[in-house]
């Protein structure tokens, strides 16, 4: 059994307090990153809503034979749950980002 040094542990310790979302260490991103990266939660929050509205919406014109127009999931679902996500992705992160700022300062 090999003993590991004290100093080794610690690092270790601190940076698994950090928050991590897919690997990504989010405490450590700069401005741009955060901007990068909140932009993409609400794109993928965009795409993912407007997909389940399409289908959701070709499955209740199937059962029900109404003619609801596709145009709903994009505008009405799609487009404000991709703004949502966004703002609050870039709330989050832009926190985060302050915090790191003035920790170092």
């Amino acid at each position: 059994m090999t003993q590991r040094p004290q100093a080794e542990g610690i690092s270790q310790q601190t940076q698994n307090q950090q928050g991590r979302l897919f690997g990504v260490p989010l405490g450590d991103l700069g401005w741009f990153a955060s901007l990068l990266i909140g932009a993409a939660a609400g794109v993928i929050g965009f795409f993912a809503t407007t997909f389940v509205g399409i289908f959701g919406i070709m499955i209740y014109n199937a059962v029900t034979h109404a003619n609801v127009d596709y145009e709903y999931a994009y505008a009405r679902g799609g487009l404000t749950v991709g703004i949502i996500t966004l703002v609050a992705a870039w709330g989050y992160l832009g926190t985060l980002w302050v915090k790191r700022i003035t920790r170092k300062g």
